[in-house]
């Protein structure tokens, strides 16, 4: 398996690099500017290389080198094709599962989680994991009681392991700055460190698992395994078949996935106003078509504390852009909040185009997800001036999570191929949005039928629950995918 305190030596030689690498570059091109080469060029050269080795090195690894690479997601539009292609590329293959967790480490995170006598509290356990991922895997088993359960077993070590990444990171905070002038890097890396020391710990997982069960209790279109019992490295929650949402891109039905993607976006932007938290971790393994036709939801480390809902600045954003108003005052929103520090010249249609993926969804009453969708709104950023506008934006640390839900989403999304009427979804959960104060309220009840547009999106076509694992997405088990 990939044992990250195993190799712990080896992941801080590889950060390590990261600052050793610019230092060496910065005197090669001083003595290249001696030589009588342009100054511009040879800058441009430096940046290039340490983007190259800079997404080469968080690709290469998982962790907290992974957590930041995907909040960084945003800027590699701003990038050269050459140096962002194998970063996607990385980052996709970084998604499969690790190889298992031997049985006897897995009894003895148990025994110290939950006692030596932890067999007393399973009728049967399966030493074969169903599911695996960089920090923790997954086992069936048999409850007491006789329920069905997931178990999470975190890797030992793994914690000591993601936040030393994270010190590492720190310390080449200043190189992001080569590649995107605009990012302010240390905060965004301080927020991430914050975030992912919060799912290593498996009871905070438990007390957010539980908040979201009790605010979708008894929907008919969202389901949320209750937890059974829960430690620092163990997490037993009922178990739930279903047929994974990686299923269903791979072959599922049009109504399958029509229906998968209402649900899928009615979950993340609901969140905040029933549970005052988004789950924020929007991987495909971690959602489920239940065969009575509901959204089962797992793996609830990742989330986003909104007690408000989402910041206003957002629902003001879609407006601006849904009315085609004036694009400057999408600007003042954007430096009000942080993502354009004093002083950056915008090019307002560039900004135009950076903004549009994220609001055509809702600007209609349906809007149909596609790949070639995707890929052309991709090429409108990468527009020179887009991508010169990708290096003066700056996430945030408050944006964060928002940010890998937006983006990931849109991609799951897009994978689905999903048709819908995402606006009624949306739009009266976004406060900021409409002039109405009660826009975005926490009951949900504005942001249309929660059931009518499932049945809209047609019933399941019976292909049933997933039969066995498959590359960890298509068990019912609570999927680590981090």
């Amino acid at each position: 398996m990939d044992d990250l305190p195993r190799r712990a030596l080896t992941r801080t030689a590889k950060l390590a690099s990261l600052p050793a690498g610019l230092v060496g570059r910065t005197a090669l091109g001083l003595g290249k500017r001696i030589g009588g080469r342009p100054a511009e060029i040879v800058a441009a050269e430096i940046q290039q290389r340490t983007a190259e080795q800079i997404f080469r090195v968080l690709g290469e690894l998982k962790g907290g080198a992974m957590k930041l690479g995907q909040a960084l997601s945003i800027f590699e539009a701003a990038l050269p094709p050459e140096i962002a292609g194998p970063y996607r590329a990385t980052l996709t293959r970084l998604q499969e599962s690790a190889p298992p967790l031997p049985a006897r480490s897995v009894h003895q995170v148990l025994a110290a989680d939950l006692g030596q006598a932890w067999r007393d509290d399973f009728l049967e356990f399966d030493d074969t994991p169903a599911a695996a991922a960089s920090i923790g895997q997954v086992h069936r088993a048999v409850w007491h009681d006789g329920q069905k359960v997931a178990v999470k077993i975190q890797y030992p070590g793994a914690g000591r392991a993601l936040l030393s990444d994270f010190n590492q990171l720190s310390r080449a905070a200043r190189l992001f700055g080569l590649v995107m002038p605009g990012l302010d890097v240390k905060p965004v890396i301080d927020e991430l460190r914050d975030r992912i020391s919060e799912e290593l710990d498996y009871n905070l997982e438990a007390t957010s698992q539980r908040a979201f069960g009790d605010a979708y209790a008894g929907d008919p279109d969202i389901y949320v395994p209750p937890v059974v019992e829960a430690s620092g490295h163990v997490l037993v929650t009922e178990w739930m078949d279903g047929t994974p949402l990686s299923k269903i891109i791979n072959g599922g039905s049009q109504e399958d996935r029509n229906r998968a993607g209402i649900l899928f976006v009615r979950f993340l932007f609901s969140g905040p106003q029933r549970a005052g938290l988004l789950h924020a971790d929007p991987h495909p393994g971690n959602f489920r078509l239940l065969d009575d036709g509901r959204l089962g939801v797992l793996d609830f480390g990742a989330v986003d504390r909104l007690p408000d809902g989402f910041p206003r600045s957002i629902g003001r954003l879609l407006r601006i852009m849904h009315d085609d108003s004036d694009i400057g005052a999408a600007e003042q929103v954007l430096r009000e909040e942080g993502f354009l520090r004093e002083g950056a010249d915008v090019d307002q249609e560039a900004l135009r185009a950076f903004l549009a993926p994220l609001a055509e969804p809702s600007r209609g009453e349906s809007f149909k997800f596609s790949r070639e969708w995707l890929r052309g709104e991709a090429a409108r950023v990468t527009d020179p001036r887009s991508s010169n506008l990708g290096r003066q934006l700056n996430l945030p640390p408050s944006y964060v999570l928002i940010h890998r839900v937006s983006t990931a989403g849109i991609g799951v999304l897009c994978q689905l191929e999903s048709e819908g009427p995402f606006r009624a979804e949306i739009i009266g959960r976004m406060p900021g949005y409409a002039d109405d104060e009660e826009a975005g309220s926490r009951d949900g009840e504005d942001a249309g039928p929660r059931d009518g547009d499932g049945e809209d999106a047609g019933p399941r076509d019976g292909d049933g629950a997933g039969t066995g694992p498959r590359d960890g997405d298509s068990t019912g088990a609570v999927t680590p995918s981090r």
